[in-house]
């Protein structure tokens, strides 16, 4: 059957219903559905699931890059086996999580034997991810990642930072993820860049983008390391006070990146309103347009995207509105991560 870009969306089984194979495609997805170290709400593992089912009603048009549906996006089989390796773990992580709030010590054995076994299989799912990226990139296709928490990206950042010597990361998000193994999780979604910087040293610069809510020891970590350039909600809303566009802005974040451009995205760090069930909302944030403008330019900058992820989308119980948000904004990264290598 001939496809129809004007027509309705009929699902296949692929993001947007786009007919391509990821043999076929420019863009590579990979769902990760991984939600274990999740420290407030859960849902997160669901999030590639509900991106996906709300992903064919989307309209294919981009006004910023022509025939966005030629750009050719493929989706990899789902490994449902990480999803049910997800559920189990989720208990021990919840019962690991209660017994630190009730004041019992991280040495204590019942802790000690479930974080073993949690940062084991994250290691292992660390590995899966670092060996699909791989083999898509190898074959010359942008990955993305589609979680899932925010923990699961690490083996794409891992594999494009062997490929891309000084590798930048431009982070949106309303947390810092400077946290050293949090609650004892050593993967843990609070930790995803501080592990990226301690484990991965050809990634040379960290740019956080409207992060508002983190510790002391982390804002102390980011202000003082070399690598992290931070641009906090704080002085991103001082700055507007004050007369500055956000154009201006964004053009101080991207000129901190450099050539080759990684893009971790939590779906948090846009406001809640666009994000009102992800697992840890903060008031404040980037509104939808402001975000995609701030892509928009990174990708007529000059820089390449290399690849990408989108996460901590968790789907409500009814309504699609974090999923439909999700769609979106996942497409707009495949659009212009393309357009950028394609200048």
């Amino acid at each position: 059957m001939e496809f129809n870009p004007n027509g309705v969306g009929m699902p296949n089984g692929n993001y947007f219903a786009l007919p391509y194979t990821p043999e076929e495609s420019n863009v590579v997805l990979l769902s990760v559905p991984w939600d274990v170290t999740t420290s407030y709400a859960p849902g997160t593992a669901d999030g590639p699931q509900a991106i996906l089912d709300a992903s064919p009603q989307l309209d294919l048009y981009d006004p910023f890059v022509k025939d966005a549906w030629k750009v050719g996006i493929g989706t990899l089989p789902t490994d449902e086996d990480w999803r049910a390796k997800s559920a189990e773990l989720r208990e021990l992580a919840e019962d690991v999580i209660e017994r630190l709030e009730n004041g019992e010590q991280e040495t204590s054995s019942a802790i000690v034997k479930h974080l073993k076994t949690i940062n084991t299989a994250s290691e292992a799912l660390n590995e899966y991810v670092y060996e699909e990226a791989k083999e898509w990139i190898e074959k010359g296709k942008i990955v993305g990642v589609v979680g899932g928490e925010h923990s699961v990206p690490f083996g794409l950042i891992k594999a494009l930072s062997e490929k891309h010597e000084g590798l930048g990361i431009l982070h949106i998000d309303a947390h810092c993820d400077l946290r050293v193994a949090y609650e004892g999780f050593t993967y843990s979604h609070a930790s995803i860049m501080y592990n990226v910087l301690d484990k991965l040293p050809k990634v040379d610069r960290l740019v956080q983008v409207a992060v508002r809510d983190f510790s002391e020891e982390e804002i102390d970590f980011a202000m003082n390391h070399p690598k992290v350039v931070p641009f906090t909600d704080f002085e991103i809303a001082e700055e507007k006070f004050q007369g500055m566009t956000w154009h201006e802005q964004c053009e101080q974040i991207i000129e901190q990146l450099p050539s080759n451009v990684y893009i971790s995205f939590d779906i948090d760090g846009l406001t809640p309103d666009n994000c009102p069930t992800t697992g840890t909302p903060v008031p404040g944030g980037l509104s939808y347009q402001e975000a995609i403008y701030l892509l928009k330019l990174v990708a007529e900058s000059g820089r390449k995207i290399v690849g990408f992820d989108l996460v901590e989308v968790a789907p409500a119980e009814e309504g699609e509105w974090d999923a439909n948000v999700g769609a979106r904004l996942l497409y707009k990264l495949c659009n212009l991560a393309y357009k950028s290598a394609n200048k």
